[in-house]
């Protein structure tokens, strides 16, 4: 029997480490993959784009990460504090030429998704949950539930929301106290789900 993953708090250094887990375990998600539609392409892609995330998020307020009994590092999760979810116009501005780099002729397209995002995100005081993933190798195993419920008892009982457009993880939030806030999608992308959790 495998031993549970240890689940702290993230610091700095673990930058590189939850670049790369992040790049793997979204390898397959809808929404980033018809943003990145070269597979062949996409690792590098994903690379660069959770590169310019951490870079935006490089005190890591709230991030956690899953090891295993090696100490390596096989899943992160990313929250955003109470009135933080959204990066003001100017950081949007000083990030252009990265955001040019990760995305390239893709900009466009990513751009209006995050609009889409942008209007329909609750506008109550929450923590965002803005990326969970476990690298491929170590999915199946409840790791990811364990990194959402550090999360949600670091939030100290502060609503929390999140957006999937991955249908199978939809249980998975409403398993962890999570309902099913509206349904939406933005042209030609991926349906998401958007999700509440009350607190308490």
């Amino acid at each position: 029997m495998r031993p549970p993953p240890l689940i702290r708090a993230a610091t700095p250094a673990d930058r590189p480490a939850i670049i790369a887990v992040l790049a793997d375990a979204f390898h397959d998600d809808p929404a980033l993959c018809w943003i990145y539609r070269d597979e062949r392409r996409r690792e590098a892609q994903l690379r660069r784009f959770f590169s310019l995330i951490t870079r935006a998020d490089a005190r890591l307020p709230l991030a956690h990460v899953a090891t295993d009994d090696a100490g390596t590092i096989i899943g992160a999760a990313l929250w955003r504090p109470p009135g933080a979810w959204a990066l003001p116009p100017p950081s949007l501005v000083a990030n252009l030429p990265r955001l040019l780099l990760a995305f390239g002729t893709a900009l466009p397209r990513t751009l209006g998704l995050m609009g889409a995002m942008d209007h329909q995100h609750d506008r109550r005081p929450h923590w965002y949950l803005q990326f969970i993933g476990v690298a491929r190798s170590g999915q199946g195993r409840g790791i990811g539930g364990a990194l959402l419920r550090a999360g949600l008892a670091r939030a100290d009982a502060a609503p929390c929301y999140l957006e999937t457009a991955t249908p199978s993880n939809v249980g998975l939030y409403q398993a962890h106290g999570f309902g099913v806030r509206n349904q939406w999608q933005h042209g030609e992308a991926p349906p998401f789900w958007s999700m509440w959790h009350p607190g308490g």
